[in-house]
């Protein structure tokens, strides 16, 4: 659970720790991190919520004639950055919702919008909407310039003993990092591609987990590049590797108790858990666009490198769209493994979290868990199960997510509006690009 931080606690943190800058960061309608970088004499603004910013110029937010926008901290999310600024002295960062001149909370902020989700939760009589993320990423080399390639740092593969070579030094760094701010570290490791990370973080309730998988990101890239290292989230950045995913693991508490964990029921579920199963079951082609929103994500969702294709679960069973690990009570969770790490986390967890309560709402159990590789069957045998694909491109999740009215009420008009127009542009821009595969496959003609 988020800690609780006053002003003075802040205002001591920041003597204390000779802090000279501010950072208020923030998230886009695409899931990156903006930031607004006050000096210290600005703190009494920063803790009166009255730093305000250009709403215009951030991709979803407003038109210019409404583009005044207030930044109001949590002073739950404050640390202190394990790194100076060029004269020595520290950076102090919040994570802020954005809120409208008046002090109504932005409907465009995605933050607020999962805030409103959690809400719609709590009216339904649960407590908390417990989240685990496991976020990959791969590790390249800079070139002099200082640019990103394609060299890895490693030669490694899964859970391969700690070295010291670079990819090891730099991940050992990173948890260093994390721990330095707040984060309880739970696991790192090498993953299955070259180059290829995971860091796992302890989970948390919902809005507390994506804020942190924003902070995360951010550390990553930044020691990355102290080891002149340049890290990425990108779905598939190497053809033929493994793609970088972020499973995200769900749990509903109610009175202090997993309400997914029943101890006489099948599988140790619920019927709480197996109808909000069914709930992002039935939803999960509209939910792809949120959870896989670049054309890159779909390079990812091919089989053969173990991420779902097709809408199924299973409890052993990796191949499936969700999973159920063996866990204790509290530990009792539904893993959702479509997702990657370029969505946005607060997008993510409102369209699966509205999913779910409708699911619940509904009181319909799913499909029949499926026991074998969803991958060696027929299409003949997955129809007789009724196994439907995943979306195969990002035309056609925004598909589906167009015609979802739950999904998009998870996001609310004014980020439909936005979320389409971002995604129909992308899509537009990659249809007219032309790729060296095409040149090398056509030029012949």
């Amino acid at each position: 659970m988020s800690k609780t931080v006053t002003a003075e606690d802040i205002r001591k943190s920041v003597e204390d720790n000779d802090v000279r800058f501010l950072r208020l960061s923030f998230t886009d309608i695409d899931g990156k991190l903006k930031a607004v970088e006050v000096p210290k004499s600005q703190l009494d603004k920063v803790l009166t919520n009255d730093i305000r910013f250009d709403g215009s110029s951030i991709d979803g937010f407003v038109r210019i004639e409404e583009s005044d926008m207030v930044l109001y901290p949590d002073f739950s999310t404050w640390s202190v950055l394990p790194w100076s600024d060029n004269r020595g002295g520290k950076i102090g960062r919040l994570t802020c919702s954005v809120h409208k001149t008046n002090g109504e909370p932005f409907e465009g902020d995605p933050r607020n919008n999962l805030k409103r989700v959690l809400k719609e939760m709590k009216d339904m009589g649960f407590s908390d909407f417990e989240i685990g993320f496991e976020a990959e990423f791969h590790l390249f080399k800079l070139d002099e310039n200082g640019n990103w390639t394609t060299e890895v740092p490693d030669e490694a593969s899964y859970f391969d003993m700690p070295s010291d070579d670079e990819g090891a030094r730099c991940r050992r760094d990173i948890v260093e990092t994390l721990e330095s701010i707040g984060f309880e570290v739970e696991a790192a490791h090498h993953e299955v591609g070259r180059g290829q990370q995971e860091i796992d973080f302890k989970f948390d309730d919902a809005l507390t987990t994506a804020d942190r998988v924003q902070v995360f990101k951010m550390v990553v890239r930044e020691v990355a590049r102290k080891h002149g290292l340049y890290a990425t989230f990108m779905a598939k950045p190497l053809q033929g590797e493994a793609g970088n995913g972020m499973h995200n693991n769900m749990s509903l508490f109610k009175d202090g108790k997993n309400a997914f964990y029943s101890k006489d029921g099948e599988y140790h579920l619920s019927d709480t858990a197996l109808y909000f199963l069914n709930g992002i079951l039935e939803h999960a082609r509209a939910i792809t666009a949120i959870a896989n929103p670049t054309v890159n994500s779909y390079k990812r969702l091919i089989p053969g490198f173990e991420a779902p294709v097709y809408i199924s679960w299973a409890t052993k069973n990796r191949s499936p769209l969700v999973r159920i690990p063996d866990a204790n009570e509290v530990g009792t969770r539904l893993e959702m493994r479509s997702a990657d790490p370029t969505a946005n986390p607060y997008l993510l967890l409102a369209a699966c979290l509205t999913a779910g309560l409708q699911g619940i709402k509904e009181a319909k159990m799913p499909m029949d868990p499926i026991t074998s590789n969803v991958f060696e069957m027929t299409e003949e045998e997955r129809a007789k199960h009724g196994i439907k694909p995943l979306p195969s491109t990002l035309h056609n999740a925004v598909k589906a997510f167009k015609e979802d009215e739950l999904i998009q009420s998870a996001l609310g008009e004014h980020l439909t509006k936005s979320f389409i127009e971002s995604k129909n542009l992308e899509w537009a821009q990659y249809n007219q690009s032309v790729s060296d595969w095409e040149r090398n496959r056509y030029m012949g003609y």
